[in-house]
């Protein structure tokens, strides 16, 4: 297959996805191959849920949005347009998936097969049905893809390079076992806002989305807070007021009053709203319904300590504050060029 019929087949793909959104699914006539997959995605997209507690309605529509806005064509060609594939050798890229959030492995499996490479995928079994879907409407579109797609629940075996994804325990495994294939092992990382108290109630409830989308289980989400000394948490708890119907989704509840338990009966002090808690702590990656905070001195101050600690951390979120950090309300709505880590996937798939 050449690139250019791969990336047509992705543009068609995010046409099919385009179709679907908590709001309204509008079927549009016009896409490719929609009488054989429309209704069965809508059932997919409804069933989610019953596969994993975690993956609500309202959530997978979320995604799915987010994925059919990265794939227009134009944005397809501009990240591309640094990297040449004509040379390459079509090799077999093993994929381990994690399973945290909705299509959390697509852009490695849509960097695999754009590049030229086969993909041979590993699920997560907390993410199994999505992904091999949306690769079945690609393999509808050109039936070439179905040399290049392979789904496997047992062990990898007969690949030429590894993307995996897993905990840090899990890494330690993936890094050993993979040890004489190319590789890119990705690990626990958090998210971080930076925050200087001059936040409008606007920016700090876009900040909620950046808190509480997927219910806080992805890597973009923001687990930490950093304030100056003396902060006032009063204006940002009201302005993430908008988001306590959370706490009405039974298991985000149980995590809720589970966690405020233990770090109560641990003396821990805390501040609370009845949907988050917040407290003190030095580390990156607080649990569900918590979130961290840590006082600094100045901004030269936590700038330093972010860089030494950079792989820990997936995105910084502020107003401008430190370079290269992002917007409030916009860590889930990734580009097609941010990549997981600052890992450039497709220069490491152009190398292998």
């Amino acid at each position: 297959m050449l690139q250019n019929d791969k990336k047509n087949c992705f543009i068609e793909l995010g046409k099919f996805l385009g179709q679907f959104s908590e709001k309204e699914n509008l079927k549009n006539t016009s896409v490719l191959n929609n009488e054989l997959f429309y209704s069965d995605f809508v059932s997919l997209i409804e069933l989610s849920q019953s596969h994993n507690g975690w993956f609500t309605p309202d959530q997978v529509y979320f995604a799915i949005q987010s994925w059919s806005k990265a794939l227009p064509e134009e944005n397809i060609n501009i990240w591309l347009q640094p990297y040449t594939f004509s040379t390459l050798q079509p090799k077999t890229v093993g994929l381990i998936l994690a399973g945290n959030i909705p299509l959390v492995g697509f852009h490695d499996f849509l960097s695999v097969l754009i590049s030229g490479h086969k993909v041979l995928v590993k699920t997560s079994s907390n993410d199994q049905k999505l992904l091999p879907f949306l690769a079945n409407y690609l393999i509808s579109i050109n039936p070439d893809f179905e040399k290049y797609i392979t789904f496997t629940e047992g062990k990898l075996e007969n690949f030429d390079a590894v993307i995996a994804t897993g905990s840090n325990n899990t890494a330690r495994y993936f890094e050993y076992y993979f040890k004489d294939k190319p590789s890119i092992i990705r690990k626990n990382r958090n998210s971080v806002a930076v925050l200087d108290g001059t936040e409008t109630e606007e920016q700090l409830t876009a900040l909620g989305e950046d808190i509480f989308r997927y219910f806080g289980l992805g890597c973009r989400n923001v687990s930490k807070l950093f304030v100056p000394k003396d902060y006032n948490f009063e204006m940002f708890f009201k302005a993430i007021y908008a988001y306590k119907d959370v706490v009405f989704y039974e298991k985000y509840a149980n995590n809720y009053d589970y966690n405020k338990a233990v770090f109560l009966m641990s003396n821990f002090k805390l501040l609370d709203n009845e949907f988050l808690t917040l407290k003190e702590d030095s580390s990156y990656s607080s649990p569900i319904s918590s979130i961290f905070y840590e006082f600094y001195d100045s901004i030269e101050s936590i700038e330093t300590q972010l860089k030494n600690d950079a792989e820990h951390i997936q995105c910084v979120v502020s107003n401008n504050l430190l370079p290269n950090s992002i917007s409030f309300g916009q860590t889930q709505l990734p580009n097609l060029w941010d990549y997981a880590d600052n890992v450039d996937t497709l220069s490491f798939l152009s190398q292998i």
